[in-house]
């Protein structure tokens, strides 16, 4: 399934339920905060060791949360009219440029940080 398809399920689902006027950018990033809440949550009190080794009824429940959150992301996309791979694409190359390998490789500073320390 490709983006477009999963965009034309997405809207075939609020349409079915009639939700189109509850599906305003506000409402939708309201919330898509809750789900990512929701994602948190799982997250919250694990130690490093406990986060890479999800058992399998945690890590289930983690991809539902995702999912939420990338459903919730493509449907604000889809009301903003914003082409979420041109987006992502653009945003890829301004951060290979504000981070560049030279400086941030290794690194966990912010950029503006990183900059400093040259």
């Amino acid at each position: 399934m490709n983006i477009e398809q999963i965009k034309q399920r997405i809207q075939k689902f609020s349409d079915d339920r009639n939700w189109e006027s509850f599906h305003n950018p506000k409402n939708l990033v309201m919330a898509l905060n809750g789900e990512v809440g929701e994602l948190n949550e799982i997250f919250q009190w694990l130690n490093f060791e406990e986060c890479m080794n999800l058992p399998d009824d945690v890590l289930e429940h983690t991809k539902e949360e995702v999912a939420d959150i990338a459903i919730y992301l493509i449907r604000i996309c889809m009301k903003l009219d914003i082409n979420l791979e041109k987006a992502i694409l653009n945003k890829m190359t301004k951060n290979e440029k504000k981070y560049p390998v030279e400086t941030s490789r290794g690194g966990s500073k912010k950029y503006s940080k990183s900059r400093e320390n040259k």
